[in-house]
């Protein structure tokens, strides 16, 4: 009996002791904000599609190795504080801002979160990086350039339509930074001379049917619209609005084009906001923003809806269809 009960005590001891394993951590996924001026969940436009692709091409999966907090401003100036200050309390690793109002909260809201921007005006000029190739702190991104071209645009305008000589400038009154835009156009106006109508609007619901009766009640007879994060969402609503008072038109992205406006003038978005997937890519690889040359365009693609020069009753001369890039015919 005590052979037996040695032998289970040895036994016993003899058993492989089992050690203590630690459990594995989940790999914690990177997080970017993503603030949008214009759009919604539902139908976030081209440019968000752009910017996921690249992503995607990049191996770069939302929800699997990277989650992007979407916040929509929907044209709305007075949201865009309250979406970056929320993004930059969740502690996203990058946040991506593409409105003026939404950059200059996010340069408020911290110094330390990388900021990757989309604008349409100098960034130096507005104050928000020291330079182009070293922006330092913590903002870098792109740039379209969009307000510096006001002159070529209406010089393209003319060429398009050399009968127009009273231009109405379509633009939101209580956006910030338009009425350095405004200026723009109207030092080309007088070089080119062409009369200017200012046909402003403003709130949450611009009335964008009295401003072109006002165009039109006034002989107007070419509108410039000045993009804005507001003006973007109802590109379609203005472009029927500019066919039905037969008024050419010339935009700031092509956006507005492939919406039924006459042409455009502007940089690619897409190409940019592809751009900005790569920027991303090397944030999370810890390059610093700093380090990043904020990029301008290095072409602007001139386009043109056939369709809506049709149903307006003009004629575009061959001379400068030549040189477009895109005709929707």
């Amino acid at each position: 009996m005590k052979q037996h009960l040695v032998v289970a005590l040895l036994a016993t001891f003899m058993l492989p002791t089992p050690i203590p394993v630690q459990a594995q951590q989940p790999t914690k996924m990177p997080r970017i904000g993503f603030v949008i001026g214009t759009g919604d969940a539902k139908s976030p436009g081209p440019q968000v599609e752009a910017f996921q692709q690249a992503l995607r091409d990049l191996g770069y999966v939302d929800g699997k190795n990277l989650v992007i907090e979407y916040r929509y401003a929907e044209g709305i100036n007075e949201r865009f504080t309250s979406l970056v200050n929320e993004l930059v309390q969740l502690k996203v690793d990058a946040l991506i801002v593409t409105a003026l109002p939404a950059i200059l909260a996010a340069k408020k809201a911290s110094k330390t979160v990388p900021v990757i921007m989309m604008l349409n005006a100098d960034p130096v000029a507005a104050g928000i990086v020291d330079s182009l190739a070293r922006p330092g702190g913590n903002i870098t991104g792109f740039t379209r350039l969009s307000r510096e071209l006001g002159g070529k645009r209406l010089e393209l305008f003319k060429e398009a339509v050399p009968k127009i000589t009273r231009v109405g400038i379509l633009w939101r009154k209580d956006s910030v930074g338009l009425d350095v835009a405004f200026k723009e156009y109207e030092v080309a106006a007088r070089a080119l001379k062409l009369q200017l109508r200012q046909l402003t609007v403003q709130g949450a619901k611009p009335n964008l049917e009295a401003a072109l009766q006002t165009a039109a009640s006034e002989k107007t007879n070419g509108l410039v619209v000045m993009a804005d994060a507001l003006i973007n969402r109802y590109a379609k609503q203005i472009g029927d609005l500019a066919i039905k008072h037969r008024l050419p038109s010339m935009h700031e992205q092509a956006r507005y084009v492939d919406a039924g406006g006459l042409m455009s003038y502007a940089a690619d978005d897409l190409v940019l906001f592809r751009r900005m997937a790569i920027y991303v890519d090397k944030i999370l690889k810890g390059t610093k923003p700093a380090d990043l040359p904020v990029e301008q365009p290095t072409k602007f693609d001139l386009m043109f809806n056939l369709k809506t020069a049709k149903q307006i009753g003009i004629t575009i001369p061959q001379s400068i269809l030549y040189r477009a890039d895109r005709v929707i015919k």
